[in-house]
């Protein structure tokens, strides 16, 4: 707990001026007596008249050892090793002693670094809540990059902390600033550190190969070391206080339109924090002719995986669903994104380009994809009636070439002698079309028209174009009733012998 100053102060001038007892402060101040008995050890005043006899006093030699060899020992199992060595006091009592003897951790000094102009940047994430778009609420994270000496700040947003986002935000900061340090000082992150045992580091390949190409140095700093990158830390403050709040924004790109032009109006015109004579504008122009020239070509940087396309003609990508043609269904295909686009390949076949999406389970089609897919299927099953009416029929595939050289729609005269073929039969439509083929008739109307006059001509009623249930015809089957004659021969005894 902490003791505010106007009651320290109190208790220091009583028991210094007045000379009152620590007791008797305790009780006119309405305190506890250890609250009283902290403030003075800290102020390291020696303690009125002979100190009263505790229990605790033959063990505090073996306490305070065993305390400095294990700071961090709990009261309560120091407590029971005391216990066993004869101590007799209670455990509360005795914790609340060990709370005034247990050693305080010194507190630790840090040199104030200095570098070297074009020496060095400090690169870091920071957390800015979440971004609603549609369903989705994803987070807001801000690349921060600063210059170790000049104190320029380079600010980019997204919306993950992906490896690919992590690159192109130090592209940004290398062209803003045409140029680059020799050092770039990092986290632990996952983007540079994969495993580390010590001063054993194995970084990203990709990081590598990154810094390979812009010929800089990666530097991780100490585990729980966060104030080897002050400078950075320092510069998210600022940002969270001098920029983002109480700031609106219509989208991504407008946050980031603002940040750069807060980056090259605002956070430049500031005093240099290392350097209070000027200002971050007139520091930045003296290191900047010493940075590190660009190389001729940027990285380039694309995000790139496999993915599976199941039997919808999709693929999944960052919580979307991008459409394919639906003749690469059920394959493995290779997904390419930028910040802007997607792009479905199959080898180095481009399938399909679309505007990359940040919702959350949202569709994004091409309307060729599914047009395509809606015509493939109702070709499918013309095709499947075609192969039944020629099985059933076979002279409606002359019927059909009939009617395809004279123009006629194909789909519809199919579902219709299907119609035809479910009322009157197989054997009365093929006899139906044969007499129209032989009157070059080739239309259902004429097929219809006989197989009328056929009925007529048998005297039978027009058919009902009821299709019932299998379930339901099954009922209407005729029933072949049994023969009781077993059921007699059953009553029948036999003669006795």
């Amino acid at each position: 707990m902490t003791i505010p100053p106007e009651l320290e102060a109190q208790i220091l001038r009583y028991y210094h001026v007045e000379r009152w007892l620590p007791n008797t402060i305790a009780r006119q101040l309405n305190v506890h007596y250890g609250t009283v008995a902290r403030v003075l050890a800290r102020a390291g005043l020696p303690r009125l008249g002979r100190p009263r006899p505790s229990r605790i006093d033959p063990y505090l030699p073996f306490i305070l050892a065993t305390l400095e060899k294990f700071p961090t020992l709990t009261a309560s199992r120091l407590y029971g090793m005391v216990h066993e060595r004869g101590y007799a006091g209670g455990p509360d009592h005795f914790r609340h002693l060990i709370s005034r003897h247990r050693p305080r951790p010194k507190a630790e000094a840090y040199l104030r670094l200095r570098t070297l102009a074009a020496e060095q940047a400090q690169v870091d994430w920071a957390h800015f809540g979440r971004y609603a778009i549609g369903r989705a609420a994803r987070p807001l994270m801000a690349f921060v990059m600063v210059l170790s000496f000049s104190r320029a700040i380079v600010l980019r947003f997204f919306l993950n902390a992906s490896l690919e986002n992590f690159l192109r935000a130090h592209v940004a900061a290398f062209e803003t600033w045409g140029g680059l340090p020799r050092t770039l000082l990092y986290d632990n992150l996952k983007s540079v550190v994969l495993e580390r045992q010590g001063d054993a580091i194995r970084f990203h390949p990709t990081l590598l190969e990154f810094a390979a190409h812009y010929r800089f140095e990666p530097r991780p700093v100490a585990i729980a070391r966060g104030n080897e990158k002050g400078r950075v830390e320092r510069a998210v403050r600022y940002i969270r206080s001098a920029f983002f709040a109480g700031r609106s924004f219509a989208d991504i790109a407008d946050l980031n339109a603002q940040a750069d032009a807060w980056c090259r109006d605002m956070a430049v015109d500031r005093r240099c924090p290392g350097d209070p004579s000027k200002t971050v504008r007139e520091a930045f122009a003296e290191e900047a002719p010493r940075l590190l020239t660009l190389p001729d070509h940027p990285y380039p940087i694309i995000e790139r995986k496999g993915v599976y396309a199941h039997k919808t003609p999709y693929v999944r990508f960052d919580l979307n669903d991008y459409s394919i043609p639906h003749t690469h269904v059920r394959r493995m295909l290779t997904l390419v994104a930028d910040l802007e686009q997607v792009r479905v390949l199959d080898g180095h076949d481009l399938l399909a380009r679309h505007v990359r999406s940040y919702d959350k389970g949202a569709q994004i089609e091409d309307p060729a994809h599914i047009a395509a897919l809606v015509a493939d299927k109702h070709a499918a099953r013309r095709h499947r009636a075609t192969d039944h009416l020629a099985s059933a029929a076979p002279a409606s595939e002359a019927l059909l070439v009939r009617a395809a050289e004279r123009g006629d729609n194909l789909g519809s005269i199919t579902a219709t002698l299907m119609q035809l073929l479910a009322r009157y039969g197989a054997s009365e439509l093929q006899a139906a079309i044969l007499e129209t083929l032989a009157r070059d008739v080739p239309h259902p109307n004429a097929v219809r028209l006989v197989l009328d006059r056929r009925r007529q001509e048998r005297h039978e009623p027009p058919p009902v174009a009821v299709t019932l249930p299998e379930h339901v015809r099954a009922k209407d089957r005729p029933v072949t009733s049994h023969s009781l004659d077993t059921y007699d021969q059953l009553k029948e005894t036999p003669d006795a012998d």
